[in-house]
């Protein structure tokens, strides 16, 4: 009968995410050699081989694959229990494990933060910034703990808690005189450069998907992965962009820019949280629910703070 340990589990693991030795073995804090001992004694063990050796690194066999798939399964149930076991008897007790997309972290974070600091003070919170496919892989493999993000995601394992919508807007260069009342739509975008940002962001699609592009020769991403560089090109004249309501009060602030509400109805996106159904703090996660609804409140009064600046812009440009 196979043996198979958690530390062979562990290495294997680490070893089919890199395709390396001597990455997996740093990953593991391990020596190279001690690792591929390890694996040599799995596969062993199951009497077939899990990887083939090449010059540059590793490449899994069709068994190597579905263990591989198997093995991260097991590790993030693993996981999930022990988590059980710390958290059973506290709210936030440890550490939690937050991800992020780029197009909610700068807006979000600030106010929550704070909030997260006065409500749980022991909680170690650790942040993860990166676009949506990354951040639910890496929920799945149980390298996070909670996604904040745009819904709607795809897998079977994940469970949501929809928070608020957070509606778009059109920003524009002041040199377009376009009257205050007048509201944006699809058609009025077409006959302008679209700026967005990079392929992989979620914010793109959902763009796209408003305008109802099917053909994206007027789209111009310059590598952009950031809002910030999106806005600085706008007010340069290069073109138009959607920007999320939360962000305006960031991304709007000493920039030259005007910015159009959408005729009805508005395109927005749905904010929200995603776990593991497996995960035992899901208690947890519906409780940080209503102080993430305050932090986006605290955000758009952000927005309501610098809205004279922005009606000032846009009316100054309708003039022009």
């Amino acid at each position: 009968m196979a043996h198979v340990t958690l530390k062979q589990l562990r290495y294997f693991d680490a070893l089919a995410r890199s395709l390396h030795f001597g990455r997996a073995a740093d990953e593991c804090s391990v020596t190279q050699p001690a690792l591929s001992m390890q694996i040599q004694e799995l596969e062993l063990s199951l009497g077939a081989a899990l990887v083939e050796r090449t010059r540059t690194g590793v490449r899994l066999t069709d068994l190597g694959r579905d263990f591989a798939d198997r093995s991260r399964r097991i590790l993030a149930d693993i996981r999930d229990l022990t988590e059980f076991a710390v958290h059973s008897g506290a709210r936030f007790a440890g550490t939690l494990r937050l991800g992020v997309i780029p197009s909610v972290a700068p807006y979000m974070l600030p106010p929550l933060m704070p909030l997260l600091q006065t409500t749980y003070p022991d909680l170690k919170l650790h942040i993860r910034e990166t676009q949506t496919a990354t951040l639910v892989q890496e929920l799945i493999d149980g390298k996070l703990d909670v996604l904040l993000l745009a819904l709607p995601i795809q897998g079977n394992e994940i469970e949501v808690l929809e928070l608020f919508d957070d509606r778009f807007l059109l920003a524009l260069p002041t040199s377009h005189a376009i009257s205050v009342n007048v509201r944006a739509t699809p058609e009025l975008i077409e006959h302008e450069r679209l700026l967005l940002l990079e392929e992989g962001h979620c914010l793109r699609d959902q763009a796209l998907t408003y305008c109802e592009l099917k053909q994206i020769e007027g789209v111009d991403t310059f590598g952009a992965s950031s809002l910030a560089t999106i806005v600085e090109m706008v007010a340069a004249g290069y073109g138009v962009t959607l920007l999320p309501e939360m962000s305006l009060g960031v991304e709007t602030r000493n920039r030259a820019i005007g910015i159009m509400r959408f005729a009805s109805p508005e395109p927005s996106r749905k904010i929200g949280l995603a776990w593991r159904h497996s995960s035992p703090r899901r208690a947890d996660f519906i409780e940080l629910g209503p102080l993430i609804k305050t932090a986006a409140v605290t955000a758009l009064q952000r927005d309501e703070v610098d809205a004279p600046k922005k009606k000032k812009t846009t009316s100054t440009s309708a003039a022009s």
